[in-house]
């Protein structure tokens, strides 16, 4: 059993020393990380730097070869496979950089499917996810399957089907990959939006360094380990620099 070290009563998630090893390599060495409630944190660095790896490792999708994770005190890395899958259906919000939606079902049905799982009554996921879908600019699609919609607007949908649930933390692994610079602009400003205007804990990661200004810190992964982390001036979470950076209502 790994034992934490103290750590503030805000922190809402906690790495200690993790190290993640693939096919005899190292690909995490001794990461120690943590989050505040309502935080919203960037982690950089180049690809193939264990960035996504990181992510899957926070999240309990990925058990350490040694150290832990603490979601507001649960160890992550003790749980079972089912509760820990529980865990992410319940509290975590989850977006990568290919959208993944379920081909069969429109739009609306897509954002809605985390709350479904949930057991959440039918027509009131409905109206979440079309609540969320008008948020994000993309209404008009609600009735729409994937196969019907831009790059853009998948991405938009998937945006909508993380945030519908209001979870407690967020992971996005390289949300705006692919996309063009204003489209990844306008993306990941509308996301960080969401996340401080919902009080949503946001981990994500980037390869360039356009989250930087936006975010509350970052940090830089180099070869699977943390370099220093950095801060916007002002209160960490919810700077005022940091939402003025953020123009985008959501």
């Amino acid at each position: 059993m790994v034992a934490p070290s103290p750590s503030p009563a805000d922190d809402v998630l906690r790495a200690e020393g993790l190290h993640v090893t693939r096919h005899g390599s190292p690909v995490l060495s001794d990461v120690t990380l943590s989050l505040r409630h309502g935080e919203i944190l960037a982690v950089g660095g180049p690809r193939g730097s264990g960035r996504s790896t990181l992510l899957r490792c926070l999240a309990g999708m990925i058990r350490p070869d040694r150290g832990g994770v603490w979601f507001d005190g649960v160890p992550l890395h003790e749980l079972s496979t089912g509760r820990c899958a529980r865990v992410r259906r319940d509290h975590f919000g989850w977006l990568e950089e290919t959208p993944r939606l379920a081909p069969e079902l429109t739009a609306w049905e897509n954002a809605a499917l985390p709350l479904l799982l949930r057991g959440v009554p039918h027509r009131a996921a409905r109206d979440v996810a079309t609540e969320w879908l008008d948020r994000l600019d993309i209404a008009r699609c609600a009735r729409r399957r994937p196969h019907a919609l831009t790059h853009l607007e998948q991405r938009r949908v998937a945006m909508a089907r993380a945030l519908a649930g209001t979870p407690a933390l967020l992971f996005a692994d390289e949300p705006t990959a692919t996309l063009h610079s204003a489209d990844r602009a306008v993306l990941l400003r509308t996301l960080i939006t969401a996340a401080r205007t919902h009080g949503i804990t946001l981990l994500l990661t980037t390869h360039g360094d356009e989250a930087a200004e936006l975010t509350d810190r970052s940090v830089a992964l180099r070869d699977g380990r943390l370099a220093p982390a950095t801060s916007v001036p002002g209160d960490v979470p919810g700077t005022e620099e940091g939402k003025a950076t953020c123009s985008v209502s959501v």
